[in-house]
């Protein structure tokens, strides 16, 4: 089985700035390592991002964030939080929760797609790309347990299918 084409980040961004997309997603930043948590408003991103903070993620920002797309050759593209960003996170049904511990930088390790189910029970690898740099890419919507399984992929990584 090949692998699917990568998707490029620039697909998901609604701003550019100075080398930076602009996406409507959330963001944490997990052992340092960042995860983009995007999808349609209402698919999950800031459940799943209460999630991973349950189990030890920092907040970086929730319903927007920057990313710094690394241009300068070998350079990997980076989480930032906005200028603009609060120190919540948002709980449906609950309000606006105060988000602990920020974080407001972190290399890009893993982006997941929550409008988007994975059909394979081991799926290829699917990757995100800003140009030169891929990080991983998860289909996430209607997942179980996706929370501690990226937990465990960011910690002790994935094996070939």
């Amino acid at each position: 089985m090949s692998a699917p084409a990568p998707v490029p980040l620039s697909d998901w961004a609604s701003a550019t700035a100075h080398g930076r997309l602009y996406i409507h997603a959330t963001g944490v930043a997990l052992d340092g390592q960042g995860v983009l948590i995007r999808g349609a408003s209402g698919s999950g991103k800031s459940r799943l991002a209460l999630e991973l903070m349950t189990l030890g993620a920092d907040l970086i920002a929730d319903d927007g964030l920057w990313i710094d797309t690394g241009e300068a050759p070998g350079s990997a593209p980076f989480l930032e939080r906005p200028d603009t960003a609060t120190d919540t996170i948002e709980s449906r049904g609950v309000g606006l929760l105060r988000a602990g511990s920020i974080c407001g930088r972190a290399p890009l390790a893993l982006a997941v797609d929550l409008d988007l189910a994975e059909p394979a029970r081991l799926p290829p690898r699917r990757m995100v790309t800003t140009g030169e740099a891929e990080r991983a890419l998860i289909l996430g919507a209607g997942h179980p347990t996706l929370a501690p399984a990226i937990v465990h992929m960011i910690r002790h990584g994935r094996a070939e299918p």
